[in-house]
């Protein structure tokens, strides 16, 4: 099975993009698919205008997969702007997209109203996105509630180029993983950089702690019995400790004497051993960026010629003429 996914690299990793999209990943790795998986970098251009920050960004995304288990003699790991098939494709597709299509964009709505700014970028991202997808054949695609929408674009948009020029691209279909995890942040909201609430995974021990001890918390007092299924501290506490001890903490909330100040600490320790051998790599890693570079390198050598192939067919059958 042919996976398909990338990410954006607007800031640093945190636990959100883990359990709601690294995880799953590593899992789809693990199992033996096919798998494509992207730095997105010239998405970012929609909302990025620094060079010295997309740059930095591009680097520490990339590390920070690698650290994390994306293993490149398993999966093709390489930049979005390795492949520059991928916006010959949007150019084309863009053609058959009906503008109306865009203008039921939920995301471009979304972020207009957050405050970004309005450009044809941000309006058309679907289709780039689309472009991502089917030039690499991609049969399946991990997606959460909020990109289901862009898939499904990309699912009209292919059978659109078929039904005009014949049957050339691939028509893939959503991978809905089981119990994706919704991560709050550190005030209760989606855990999001967008809302500066996110607990880093390359950060220091004793920075994890300060963080966690600022996740937002009701007044209750200390000896007063509590809901845990109320509590962002409980919340992600669910996603990295073990069954028994989830169900202990639930028992000490409700009994009262047990403080949400105790279970930050808790969940600190929890996240300082999860993420330990990846902060380990992710340093390594950050003293040989020539490593890192190679590997985006090969991976989009190998994504290329899987996109030229592509490319190819939907030249031939829209009759686009080339001499190279």
């Amino acid at each position: 099975m042919r996976v398909l996914s990338g990410i954006q690299p607007s800031g640093r990793l945190h636990l959100g993009n883990y359990f709601g999209a690294i995880r799953q990943y590593l899992e789809l790795q693990e199992k033996g698919n096919e798998c494509f998986y992207f730095v997105a970098n010239l998405h970012a251009l929609t909302s990025t205008r620094d060079k010295e920050e997309l740059e930095k960004a591009t680097l520490h995304v990339a590390t920070g997969y690698l650290a994390l288990g994306i293993d490149p003699e398993r999966s093709i790991f390489f930049l979005q702007s390795d492949v520059p098939q991928v916006t010959e494709l949007t150019w084309i597709l863009n053609c058959l997209c009906p503008v109306s299509m865009m203008e039921k964009g939920t995301s471009y709505k979304d972020k207009v109203a957050k405050g970004l700014p309005a450009n044809m970028g941000l309006f058309d991202y679907p289709v780039l996105q689309a472009a991502d997808i089917l030039i690499y054949n991609s049969e399946v695609v991990p997606v959460g509630a909020d990109q289901k929408q862009h898939l499904e674009m990309t699912r009209d948009l292919a059978i659109k180029f078929n039904m005009a020029y014949g049957e050339t691209l691939i028509v893939p279909e959503p991978y809905i993983v089981p119990e994706v995890a919704v991560v709050p942040g550190i005030d209760g909201q989606k855990m999001s950089k967008s809302y500066n609430n996110t607990i880093e995974i390359f950060q220091s021990d004793s920075s994890t702690k300060k963080r966690c001890s600022q996740i937002v918390t009701d007044s209750t007092p200390l000896d007063a019995p509590k809901d845990p299924e109320k509590c962002t501290v409980f919340a992600l506490l669910k996603l990295l400790a073990e069954p028994a001890e989830i169900e202990e903490i639930a028992q000490k909330y409700r009994a009262g004497g047990y403080g949400y100040g105790q279970a930050k600490a808790r969940l600190a320790e929890l996240i300082n051993e999860k993420f330990a051998p990846a902060r380990e790599k992710y340093i390594q890693l950050e003293k040989d960026k020539d490593f890192v570079r190679d590997v985006l390198r090969e991976g989009g050598r190998k994504a290329r010629q899987v996109a030229e192939e592509t490319i190819t067919r939907v030249r031939n059958a829209c009759g686009i003429l080339t001499n190279r």
